[in-house]
């Protein structure tokens, strides 16, 4: 991840180098400072260990904000580069991967986890590389200025690393269930803000609040167990830090009695005996920080190492050009099953849609009809057998080819933030507006659309919830003609409109899609009764293909939905 940077790396390097030499040489100057210019009253020397002092001070003031700004450069970069990485690979994944990860972890990962890092990376680029250099540096000095006060540090050293590894190993345990809290929190909000509607439609507002607060209760709890452990570690170094002074001043101060040892050479080693501490306390945040990150870092491995089900094309073929080849979508024994799951949701499907053929599915919850489509538009993979487009088994195109020759309606129409112009080209950017009005037109949507203020530049808000769901559906419908694909998809795209708009745009459907297959799904007998033909799915397997009217007479399983839906509708009648 940090290979495109090596060059700013070792720039960064270099100059915590030069922090350091000039960090190390200013106790080094002041010693020189109070025993040659301040005991002997030289003023000029003063001055000019002064002048030396200041420069020092000046020198390593700029080498450190250098280090601090290459570093932060370096830790959002890569952290951009990151979250790219999983973006471009989330996507690569199939359905089936998604669900099982789930997209509130997901987004978590891609962002919190990302974040912790990110967070990591600065602080070692830009404090805790400084650590090894201070220290290794303060030890040298230390020991230059005198010896027998350097075996202080043999004591102060180990003390605060042994307060450092228990603190880090209580805390990394912590530090784990926090992200996995974090998770719950995150999957917990996002589904009851998706179901707010049914929230209240059901008064389980207090239920609802109570099961957040209990998530988020325990989540501040475990975090403020951690942030606990991490707040000892200031004290603790401060500790240290200002016993082994002590212990340096009375260590020295009878050996300045007896003139054995200079105030200087003490009030240097004091300054490296702080520097090799905070040396220490910056290693300790790593320590501290660390297994944190690393928790971070195993939740976006794990992301990053699910392959897809879905593998793309080593090889990928080339579709044919011709649009009465194209336009030939077919399932060979085609059979497909969730991964655990007992029972395959499609079993042997074997079917075609070809050029101006209007191909219906129909069958009851759970027959697997969404999952047909989902194969033809390559989310899975099936189990056996093969599909093929204009001939081509759909595993050696391209997707990106099989996406622009096929598209789909899905069964929640959903928009995205922006205009109807930007949702309508969201599959094909050079439309034109006249190719915008034409297939809104023939989605029933050009007088609504129309009548806005705005027209085709009106606003759409997340999800598209500032229009009906009726609405949603012809926008969604519009959007999947602008593309003029050579299959169109349709999943139950019809529900949320009148028995009217459905006439209206079954016919103008059929007039538009000539050339191309339609393969439309519905629960409703009167959307597919004109359709070319018919295919009845039950529990996973085709048990009746034809006209509405053979069917009626040839699938009891067809019968029985027409019947059903026929007393419905006299039902509702009177």
């Amino acid at each position: 991840m940090l290979r495109p940077y090596r060059w700013r790396l070792a720039l960064v390097l270099a100059c915590q180098c030069g922090q350091t030499l000039a960090a190390l040489l200013l106790p080094h100057l002041s010693a020189e400072l109070i025993d040659q210019g301040v005991a002997q009253h030289d003023l000029r020397l003063i001055g000019q260990l002064g002048g030396w002092m200041l420069l020092a001070a000046l020198v390593q003031l700029g080498f450190s904000l250098a280090a601090l700004a290459l570093g932060a450069r370096i830790a959002m970069d890569a952290g951009r580069a990151l979250r790219g990485v999983i973006f471009a690979h989330v996507h690569s994944l199939s359905l089936v991967e998604v669900q099982r990860v789930g997209v509130p972890s997901l987004i978590t990962r891609c962002t919190n986890d990302v974040l912790q890092l990110q967070t990591l990376l600065t602080m070692v680029l830009t404090v805790i590389m400084l650590a090894p250099l201070m220290g290794l540096g303060g030890v040298a000095m230390a020991m230059r200025q005198d010896v027998s006060l350097a075996g202080l540090l043999l004591v102060a050293v180990p003390i605060l690393a042994l307060v450092v590894a228990s603190l880090m190993s209580r805390a990394m345990p912590l530090f784990g269930r926090m992200q996995a809290l974090l998770d719950r929190v995150n999957g917990i909000l996002r589904e009851q803000i998706s179901g707010l509607r049914v929230i209240r439609a059901f008064v389980r507002d207090d239920a609802e609040r109570a099961r957040f607060a209990s998530a988020n209760d325990e989540l501040t709890g475990t975090a403020l167990r951690a942030g606990r452990l991490m707040a000892l570690n200031m004290p603790a170094v401060m500790a240290v830090l200002h016993l082994t002074g002590v212990a340096v001043v009375w260590a020295g101060a009878g050996r300045i009695h007896a003139g054995t040892l200079s105030v200087g050479t003490v009030v240097a080693f004091l300054a490296y005996n702080a520097q090799i501490l905070i040396a220490v306390m910056m290693a300790a945040m790593l320590f501290l920080m660390a297994p944190r990150a690393a928790i971070s870092a195993r939740r976006i491995a794990e992301v990053l190492n699910t392959p897809s089900s879905v593998v793309p094309a080593s090889r990928p073929l080339a579709l044919p050009t011709s649009p009465q080849q194209l336009a030939r979508l077919r399932f060979d024994a085609v059979s497909f099953g969730f991964p655990g799951a007992q029972e395959p949701v499609l079993r042997d499907i074997d079917l075609e849609v070809g050029p101006g053929e209007l191909l219906g599915v129909i069958g009851a919850t759970g027959s697997g009809k969404s999952t047909l489509l989902g194969l033809a538009i390559r989310l899975h993979d099936p189990s056996g057998g093969r599909i093929t487009l204009g001939g081509v088994d759909l595993r050696h195109l391209d997707q990106e080819a099989l996406w622009a020759a096929v598209a789909i309606v899905p069964q929640e129409s959903f928009l995205f933030m922006g205009t109807v112009a930007t949702n309508l080209r969201y599959g094909r950017e050079g439309a034109s507006e006249a190719d915008l009005w034409h297939a809104l037109e023939v989605a029933q949507a050009r007088d609504f659309v129309a009548a806005l203020p705005e027209g085709l530049n009106a606003p759409v808000a997340q999800g598209g919830g500032n229009f009906s769901g009726g609405q949603r559906q012809r926008l969604a419908i519009a959007r999947a003609l602008v593309c003029q694909p050579a299959v169109l998809l349709m999943d139950d795209s019809f529900s949320a409109l009148d028995a009217a708009t459905d006439a209206r745009l079954r016919e103008a459907l059929k007039a538009e899609r000539r050339e191309g297959a339609t393969v439309v799904v519905s629960q409703r007998v009167t959307s597919l009764r004109q359709a070319d033909r018919i295919v009845v799915l039950d529990q996973g397997h085709v048990v009746g293909s034809g006209r509405h009217e053979d069917l009626l007479h040839s699938c009891p399983a067809y019968a029985e939905i027409v019947a059903s839906q026929s007393s419905q509708e006299g039902d509702a009648a009177p």
